[in-house]
């Protein structure tokens, strides 16, 4: 049996209880609450938090103090903070898609309802690259933790329309912001085909518009496939017969790209191209660079970082700043190895599988 180890370097393999106070990753969250109904009555799905037991412990939060969640979502992580300080926190909850913000409200209003205390819930709508002006804006001067879940939520993948996964036939936009129409409604069904016309920038642009060369670059360098250059070659002829405009033309002509061995293994081929692509459009990783020294600016004394990536390159970003931050005596690293999902938990949200979670605390 495989034995995953977690930062304090001891092997856990499938001992690790879910639900238990020493299980990493405990989905107990999942079975205890399930989905919410009027998600269900839409059929919304319910985001699973990566790592959250994990998360809980590693906060180390008190009752009455500050906590901000950088990447809010639908609001798994908060709301378990705010049930395990019985109401007693506050919350400052950023993300850049509105649609995230109304459904975290939605869950919240379920979810507090029978705490002894009401939360302090503060939403901010905005990429948390303005970390320290949202904040400020908002009167908070200090945090005593702060989160950073750098991955994308199940509603977006699945819900969002806006063509961030390759298993759904969507328009190529990508983007984390979105818009409303005129009435401030969510968009339908059959209005999201023209979303990319609302927005100033979307992966459709990149995909019919720059050239060869460029659009080889951002495969090459932010999803580190391989096959780059077959991709970007292959991107280039089909779209001199027709525009590509669906995440499904886009996958099926990655597909035809790459070399046969590479078309069935367990990774889908337009899997790399994909992240690249997000990464590209939202400015993801220069976002991140510039916002967790905010961060360690924002910290109380004794406050703690803790961010969870998804691939290499955005682990390799916090690991670096983590370890500047020491040189710079502001702190010590908590997580010489990062913390990562047991097999449990793997094998209950599969998505967490590539999940690797660092902790910093200030001094």
């Amino acid at each position: 049996m495989t034995k995953r180890k977690t930062s304090n370097g001891k092997g856990q393999g499938n001992k690790a209880k879910k639900g238990s106070k020493n299980g990493r990753g405990s989905n107990s969250w999942k079975k205890q609450n399930g989905p919410r109904k009027e998600f269900v009555k839409k059929e919304f799905t319910r985001h699973i938090p990566v790592l959250l037991q994990s998360v809980l412990e590693q906060l180390d939060l008190k009752k009455g103090q500050v906590f901000v969640d950088c990447n809010l979502g639908d609001g798994g992580h908060s709301e378990e903070v705010a049930k395990t300080m019985n109401g007693d926190i506050t919350i400052v909850g950023f993300d850049l898609d509105q649609d995230a913000i109304a459904r975290a409200g939605s869950n919240f209003e379920i979810a507090f309802k029978d705490l002894e205390k009401k939360p302090n819930v503060i939403f901010i709508n905005d990429n948390f690259r303005n970390l320290t002006k949202a904040l400020d804006e908002k009167g908070i001067s200090k945090a005593d933790a702060i989160l950073y879940d750098l991955g994308l939520s199940s509603y977006e993948l699945e819900e969002s329309g806006r063509g961030f996964s390759f298993r759904k036939d969507e328009p190529l936009i990508m983007t984390f912001s979105n818009k409303r129409n005129e009435t401030g409604n969510e968009s339908t069904t059959d209005e999201m085909t023209a979303k990319a016309s609302d927005v100033e920038f979307t992966a459709e642009d990149i995909i019919n518009d720059w050239d060869e060369e460029n659009i080889r670059t951002i495969i090459e360098s932010y999803g580190e496939d391989k096959f780059a250059w077959k991709i970007a070659k292959g991107i280039v002829k089909a779209r001199e017969l027709e525009r590509i405009t669906t995440t499904a033309k886009l996958a099926e002509i990655i597909k035809q790209s790459v070399p046969g061995f590479a078309r069935f293994g367990k990774t889908h081929p337009a899997t790399k191209t994909f992240q690249a692509l997000r990464i590209a459009i939202n400015d993801e990783l220069n976002a991140l660079t510039e916002t967790i020294p905010q961060a360690m600016e924002q910290l109380s004394e004794g406050g703690r970082l803790v961010v969870i990536s998804y691939h290499s390159l955005e682990d390799r970003i916090v690991k670096n700043f983590f370890k500047k931050f020491e040189e710079e005596e502001k702190g010590r690293i908590l997580t010489k190895r990062p913390i990562v999902p047991t097999e449990d938990e793997m094998d209950e949200n599969p998505r967490a599988r590539s999940a690797k979670m660092r902790v910093f605390q200030k001094i």
